[in-house]
């Protein structure tokens, strides 16, 4: 019986002609510019959403930190929601990493207004921190895979305009929301000064995450990542596999939030789950009734070979992605019904 693993759509393995690709990559050495597949990815992602540059880093958490560190100064504050991944999964980057303070909305599933973030701009004051940058979840993994439509986030940049903050999207599963909206990436790049895109979540790249923005913006942002350690050298074999990525997996993204959606309906109706928040991507969150706690509820799965994640004492996240297959969600509903 294999494993079926709804842990995270971080847990994808290559597929053959994935790692062909990888194989196939030409490379060099990406920290004085000279990885021509590194280069090949930046281009064709700074195309896709209408942007000048883009830079090639380990990780999203690295992405969204460089783009804190560029767009503050030590003493700034960072608003965002209370669900965000910058506040709630990236070990307090933003104090550590840039000197800054953040400033928390509690929006709903993840989402804020620009209501609501006009209402906590901080006057200036000596005593107070300079509130400088807004960031944006899309789609929001607290928050149960919400996303924001462009008609959101209109209001936000306008706001952010008029204000004089920086408007930043952590894009790490914006993939996901745009198969759902229809919206072009361009059209999402507009309205932000800069955009992290994960490549290697739903997509299913092994490796790696993309920063996009002006020219001047990536320059800068070259340098923090240099000193955060993340100048990579002949780092264009995991860049082939973004790049394959981009070109074959994004479309199947409706797939995987199709099958989340089927599996929060049969959860709705099961006696034990409390409550199934609204499933709007790849990403499933659910509240149990005791006696169940998420533990002894995964330890159950575990033993039917089902992985999934605690997210909270009574609360489980399940994931969809490209390697649970369709055997692999009517076996999973069954097991839940005879739970």
């Amino acid at each position: 019986m294999s494993t079926i693993n709804l842990m995270s759509d971080t847990v994808t393995k290559p597929t053959p002609d994935m790692l062909q690709a990888m194989f196939a990559a030409e490379v060099g050495d990406d920290v004085f510019g000279e990885d021509p597949t590194i280069n090949a990815l930046e281009a064709k992602m700074a195309k896709l959403f209408g942007k000048e540059a883009a830079l090639f880093c380990p990780s999203g958490t690295m992405t969204n930190q460089i783009a804190i560190k560029v767009h503050t100064q030590p003493l700034d504050e960072v608003i965002c929601d209370e669900y965000s991944h910058i506040y709630q999964y990236e070990t307090g980057g933003y104090a550590s990493n840039s000197g800054v303070g953040i400033n928390l909305i509690r929006g709903t599933n993840g989402k804020v207004t620009a209501d609501q973030v006009e209402a906590v701009i901080k006057p200036v004051q000596d005593w107070l921190p300079i509130s400088k940058l807004v960031v944006l979840e899309n789609t929001c993994n607290k928050g149960g895979g919400s996303y924001y439509t462009l008609e959101e986030i209109r209001p936000i940049r306008e706001l952010c305009e008029r204000r004089g903050l920086k408007l930043h999207l952590d894009g790490a599963r914006l993939f996901n929301a745009l198969v759902e909206t229809d919206e072009p990436p361009r059209a999402v790049g507009e309205l932000f000064d800069s955009v992290s895109i994960c490549l290697s979540k739903g997509l299913g790249a092994p490796v790696g995450s993309v920063l996009i923005g002006d020219a001047d913006f990536i320059r800068q942002a070259r340098r923090v990542r240099k000193v955060m350690g993340g100048g990579m050298r002949q780092a264009g074999y995991l860049a082939a596999a973004c790049i394959y990525a981009l070109d074959h997996h994004v479309d199947r993204l409706k797939l995987d939030n199709d099958r989340a959606r089927r599996l929060g309906e049969v959860l709705e109706k099961l006696d034990f789950v409390e409550s199934v928040r609204p499933v709007r991507t790849n990403i499933v969150i659910f509240d149990l009734k005791p006696p169940f706690t998420a533990d002894s509820f995964l330890a159950k799965l575990r033993e039917k070979g089902i992985l999934a994640v605690p997210f909270g004492p009574q609360t489980v996240r399940f994931v969809t992605h490209l390697d649970v297959t369709e055997a692999m969600i009517e076996r999973t509903i069954e097991v839940l019904k005879h739970i």
